[in-house]
């Protein structure tokens, strides 16, 4: 496996894979033993997150390498398909992978999602509106819903604070 790390302004970012694609985005960087560091297989991916955070970039064209269940797969796809700078619940998300009494199932495949940010599981509030569990913090998702409904200067000049 191929890896880089790159600075964001929400932390520090893990990008690995395969070369060709992407298998993992994580805000807990920890590469595996055997890893090779390679920056140059991450160059697309890294300059799509640069204009991901400095407001200029919607939408990713990434080749995406995601390892699940069916049900983790079925979950992250539609993850995928809420637009930028929409939220929705955990119980919407289970209605649209045709699984309603399944919000809790659904917030564990979300808990799961290899690729933080570019699939977006920060997008999944409570049904009452509020933060629920992510990742990489609270702080973090609600910067990244802060970027995407336009309430936020451009992240690419506001660091996070260290945890």
């Amino acid at each position: 496996m191929l890896y880089t790390t790159i600075d964001s302004p929400i932390g520090e970012l893990l990008l690995a894979g395969d070369g060709r694609a992407l298998h993992r985005l994580s805000m807990h960087v920890s590469p595996g033993l055997r890893w090779q560091r390679d920056p140059a297989a991450f160059t697309d991916a890294t300059q799509q997150l640069e204009e991901y955070f400095a407001g200029a970039r919607r939408r990713f064209d990434l080749e995406l390498a995601l390892e699940g269940s069916a049900f983790e797969l079925s979950v992250w796809s539609a993850l995928e398909q809420i637009p930028y700078g929409e939220t929705i619940s955990y119980g919407e998300l289970a209605r649209r992978v045709a699984r309603p009494d399944a919000a809790r199932a659904v917030g564990l495949a979300n808990a799961r999602n290899p690729i933080a940010v570019i699939v977006p599981c920060h997008r999944v509030i409570g049904a009452d509106g509020s933060l629920t569990g992510y990742g990489g913090g609270l702080e973090r998702k609600r910067r990244l819903l802060d970027l995407e409904a336009g309430v936020l200067p451009l992240l690419s000049s506001v660091p996070i604070p260290a945890a």
